[in-house]
């Protein structure tokens, strides 16, 4: 995201599991400059990426150094599987009673 600055990007998390990264890239102001062409463009952005399902929504973290944005998405840790339960096998047939 080279043009951009901090304050200019957002990233959100939809209850759909969909990350969305938006903001707007605004030209500097300098007068003196003559473009004949910009190879960046200006103005507002937004992508919608869709996450996975065992994706951990609070553990997302988003990093912006030098023109790059960096966004982590952990996993959730995979469900522990169910204890069985142990049956205590009784020795002898006859019940009381």
């Amino acid at each position: 995201m080279p043009g951009a600055k901090t304050g200019e990007i957002k990233v959100q998390v939809e209850d759909d599991h969909t990350l969305v990264v938006s903001g707007e890239r605004r030209r500097a102001e300098d007068k003196e400059a003559k473009y004949q062409r910009m190879e960046r463009r200006m103005g507002k952005f937004m992508r919608r990426f869709p996450l996975p399902e065992d994706a951990n929504l609070e553990a997302i973290t988003a990093c912006f150094e030098e023109g790059v944005l960096t966004v982590r998405v952990e996993k959730k840790p995979p469900p522990e599987p169910k204890k069985a339960k142990t049956i205590e096998v009784k020795v002898g047939g006859s019940s009381e009673g």
